[in-house]
């Protein structure tokens, strides 16, 4: 399986690396979470662009990317995030590519984050020109409602892979402990069977928190801490994780 190295980070070798997302709305605060963040144990940030109050300005989101690696000093993921997926703002399709043309071309980035389910075309338009310029591809598909069948959770992380991503990421909602379950044998099946790519998986929520901490046994490469507001159900707070990550690991 190829792994993904960025920096001093190689995803999809030893212990999951901990992602750390910021949501402030301003500049400001932007700022100031980075500076937090930047003396955190953590291995990656996610920007979640939706958050932001103007991230209907291509620009402005641009040149924040700037600012925001330079006060980081570790890989960035940028995402935004669409309202049926679980995010804050809503964009025309043609909006969501536009913002994204231009934050590959103009901003200061790593990695950038695709749904799955968008216009196929887009997708691979915005997937060649991310890595003409040297940006890795996080596609993603987020269930806030219910866990699908195993098989179901196999075939959208293949999707996602033949489509050209350099990591796969499904997260998805459970309602029982048997969803949690799927989650993580869907997770084995195509880490061992099908993955050339690493994956990231989770399921949400409390009850899913344990698939959060055992990335290394099923094959899950990644994995979301807090460093203070969550960006999704179920993250636990990055020196907890480190911890956790540390006592699961295998030898």
């Amino acid at each position: 399986m190829k792994t993904v190295t960025i920096d001093q980070v190689t995803i999809g070798e030893g212990l999951p690396k901990i992602i750390v997302p910021i949501v402030g709305k301003t500049k400001e605060e932007l700022l100031s979470e980075a500076e937090t963040i930047q003396t955190l144990d953590c291995d990656l940030v996610e920007w979640r662009i939706d958050f932001f109050e103007n991230v209907q300005d291509p620009q402005a989101v641009a040149t924040l990317s700037h600012n925001l690696k330079t006060v980081l000093e570790k890989p960035l993921l940028i995402t935004f995030r669409t309202k049926k997926e679980g995010g804050v703002c809503d964009l025309s399709d043609d909006d969501y590519f536009n913002l994204y043309k231009v934050i590959i071309t103009e901003g200061n980035l790593d990695l950038l984050d695709i749904e799955l389910f968008m216009p196929e075309k887009k997708v691979a338009e915005t997937i060649d020109l991310a890595h003409r310029n040297g940006i890795k591809i996080i596609m993603c598909n987020h269930d806030f409602d219910k866990t699908p069948e195993k098989e179901e959770i196999v075939t959208r992380l293949q999707a996602m892979q033949n489509k050209g991503a350099d990591i796969c990421k499904i997260a998805v909602m459970p309602q029982s402990s048997s969803d949690v379950l799927t989650l993580l044998d869907a997770t084995r099946e195509m880490h061992e069977v099908y993955a050339n790519v690493p994956l990231i998986t989770m399921s949400m929520g409390a009850l899913g928190m344990t698939s959060r901490i055992s990335g290394q046994v099923f094959g899950s490469a990644a994995t979301f801490g807090s460093a203070g507001t969550a960006s999704a159900p179920g993250q636990v707070p990055v020196d907890e994780l480190r911890k956790m990550l540390a006592t699961l690991e295998l030898n």
